[in-house]
């Protein structure tokens, strides 16, 4: 079974961002439960919605079952969280087994990405389905993106990967064979042909961003010059 915990930072210029709280705590949780990948999902940008950078969510996809893991990797991540708190910041905390997203937390995650939604919404819907939802300070806002990231992580068709693997320890040229032992699935370009040799370049200093598809993990390239660079998608 999988279990699925989604947070929103909603951070202040002075928080570390809710891609590296999520990484952080996903190293925690892993200290009990495998972690099969961190997953980051835009939502939506209006000027109603407060965020620094980006409007998004990060989400920890855990191999573990419900009942006493749910529970303890909630109280790994709320811990974590409060820990982390910058005043400024919204943060909100949700967690479920995949079998608990129903598809009205599907469509929500979907509206997410196209319109502003309320608390009030978000709430409802976590209490209708035995969702375990929590504000963990300021506005308690992060908890419309947190109930959006398992709708949108169930599919495992959105967003990309912020940890898989060893994926984030390679960096710059690197050959298709380390990739594909790293954590990704499969390497295809944006035409349709798969990759399995030669270099691909990937941004120096930064992380390939691979993308859930059909729940495998895959590294989309372009062709630019005769190389094949790795692309971001979502």
């Amino acid at each position: 079974m999988t279990i699925l915990l989604a947070l929103d930072d909603t951070d202040s210029l002075e928080s570390r961002g809710t891609g590296r709280l999520a990484r952080a705590v996903a190293d925690a949780i892993a200290k009990h439960y495998p972690i099969w990948g961190v997953t980051r999902h835009q939502l939506y940008v209006h000027p109603s919605i407060p965020y620094t950078s980006h409007n998004s969510c990060a989400v920890i996809h855990i191999d573990a079952d419900g009942g006493e893991p749910l529970n303890t990797a909630l109280s790994i991540a709320e811990k974590t969280m409060l820990d982390d708190f910058v005043e400024g910041s919204d943060p909100g905390l949700a967690g479920a087994t995949l079998d608990q997203v129903a598809p009205a937390v599907i469509a929500f995650g979907r509206d997410a990405q196209q319109m502003v939604l309320t608390q009030e919404r978000a709430r409802t819907l976590a209490a209708n389905l035995g969702i375990w939802l929590k504000g963990l300070g300021g506005t308690q806002d992060g908890v419309i993106g947190a109930m959006a990231g398992l709708g949108l992580a169930a599919t495992r068709n959105d967003g990309r990967f912020l940890q898989k693997g060893t994926i984030r320890s390679l960096t710059g040229p690197t050959p298709a064979e380390l990739l594909l032992g790293a954590g990704v699935d499969e390497i295809m370009t944006l035409d349709g042909r798969r990759v399995t040799e030669g270099t691909i370049i990937l941004k120096e200093g930064k992380a390939a961003k691979a993308c859930p598809i059909n729940g495998r993990v895959v590294l989309f390239v372009d062709e630019q010059d005769g190389k094949l660079v790795a692309v971001k998608r979502n």
